[in-house]
């Protein structure tokens, strides 16, 4: 979800957490606690890249964006869940529930 969010535009950790809340339709609610480890974790496999800011009020502020590798990994990615997506589609609709 942080790669096809980031296939966006650039972001920050707190406007991450609100795409995801949005996307979710407020379903999901990401903490700081679990969206900066899988960033750390993206940034250090060479699936983003962060660039340090100064905001207006001179805090500083992290900023993520795909890289080549992360593109490329966000396509593989979209493939499996559609096709994952597909099973379980075809899986709900023969078992009557």
């Amino acid at each position: 979800m942080v790669l096809s969010i980031l296939a966006g535009g650039e972001s920050y950790g707190y406007e991450i957490l609100n795409k995801v809340r949005l996307l979710s339709g407020g379903e999901l609610e990401w903490s700081d606690g679990m969206l900066y480890p899988v960033l750390h974790r993206l940034e250090r496999d060479g699936l983003i890249a962060g660039r340090w800011e100064l905001t207006e009020a001179g805090r500083r502020r992290k900023y993520y964006r795909l890289t080549v590798r992360g593109k490329r990994r966000l396509a593989t990615d979209r493939e499996s869940w559609r096709a994952v997506y597909g099973a379980l589609e075809l899986s709900w609709g023969s078992s009557r529930v």
